[in-house]
């Protein structure tokens, strides 16, 4: 299980990995404002760095639900600086959470090394081949309509089959461009155009995609599935619900888990692992 980026292949097969949100956004549904500012950002990156992260996911646009889009040159202006600035303290993974080329393409020539596509290459045509020419690793996620819509009435006649169809399909679309088959790695997308029974679904279903011999990707910290689990609204509630989580992915096939703790995460990625001969 190699997780090919910008020219280093990560071995996953035995221990994954943790990857921590960076947020400089000012309408987050998890911290929105906390780390808008380029100070606070790095800062914040540093302190996940600090507690063993070994990717940072840095994203300059909300995609919750509801989200509006933002420009571009905005989008820009708000991750590259604190992406610079990290780079130059840290030779951490940096991984730029966007859908836009134009963002990917500065992200890459400051210093980031994945692009993580919410949209599965599929929101910006020109996408595929910044991320090859860069060799860059991509993360491909799989979302129902985009963050404005998505939570509206989603619908699927059988979720695991129709997102392993996208996976598929995703995967001989990239491989077809020229895109390094080992650049990929793959993101069910739980909560972006699901309901709780269609998140419920793919978490059981989850060891399904390992048929594709690419990296799991999962993504469920402080989303609002986990409060639905536990019967609360309270976002402090979602806590250890999502910490239970991570070792129940790892254990089911995930290799990167994307949380915005990172400590108790990693602790439960890696006693997961030691409990699995993994260690």
């Amino acid at each position: 299980m190699i997780w090919r980026i910008a020219g280093r292949d990560i071995d996953l097969s035995r221990r994954g990995m943790i990857m921590g949100v960076v947020n400089i956004t000012p309408d987050s549904f998890s911290d929105g404002g906390s780390f808008f500012s380029t100070s606070s950002a790095v800062d914040h990156g540093l302190s996940l760095i600090a507690e063993g992260a070994d990717i940072l996911d840095i994203g300059g646009e909300s995609t919750r639900p509801g989200a509006q889009p933002v420009p571009a040159d905005e989008e820009i202006r708000r991750v590259i600086p604190a992406i610079a600035a990290l780079r130059a303290a840290s030779d951490v993974l940096i991984s730029i959470d966007t859908s836009k080329a134009e963002v990917a393409r500065a992200a890459l020539a400051a210093g980031a090394d994945i692009v993580n596509d919410i949209t599965g290459l599929r929101g910006d045509a020109e996408m595929l081949s910044v991320i090859r020419d860069a060799h860059a690793g991509v993360v491909i996620m799989h979302m129902q309509g985009t963050p404005l819509t998505m939570q509206t009435a989603p619908h699927y006649d059988d979720v695991l089959a129709e997102v392993g169809d996208f996976f598929r399909h995703a995967l001989a679309g990239a491989l077809l461009s020229g895109l390094d088959p080992m650049s990929i790695a793959l993101d069910p997308g739980i909560g972006f155009g699901k309901t709780f029974a269609h998140n419920r679904e793919l978490l059981r279903g989850l060891s399904s995609f390992t048929e594709f011999g690419r990296p799991l990707v999962v993504g469920i910290s402080r989303k609002s599935f986990l409060g639905a689990l536990v019967g609360s609204k309270e976002l402090s509630e979602r806590f250890w619900p999502g910490v239970a989580m991570t070792s129940f992915c790892r254990e089911r096939g995930a290799r990167v888990l994307r949380v915005h703790d990172v400590r108790p995460h990693r602790e439960a990625l890696r006693m997961t692992e030691a409990i699995l001969g993994h260690d």
